[in-house]
């Protein structure tokens, strides 16, 4: 019975992540674009 438990809890997990993943993604695509057109790389001359 735990075991099934662990397993929905886990399948759960998956999901929302992949649904948050799935909403966030032309955002997350938008800003690397941003990044690129730019001129920024990640990292680079980054002094914080």
């Amino acid at each position: 019975m735990a075991r099934r438990l662990l397993i929905a809890q886990a399948v759960v997990a998956c999901a929302v992540t992949l649904g948050i993943l799935v909403k966030e993604f032309p955002g997350i695509v938008r800003e690397i674009r941003i990044w690129r057109m730019a001129g920024l790389r990640p990292r680079s001359g980054y002094r914080g």
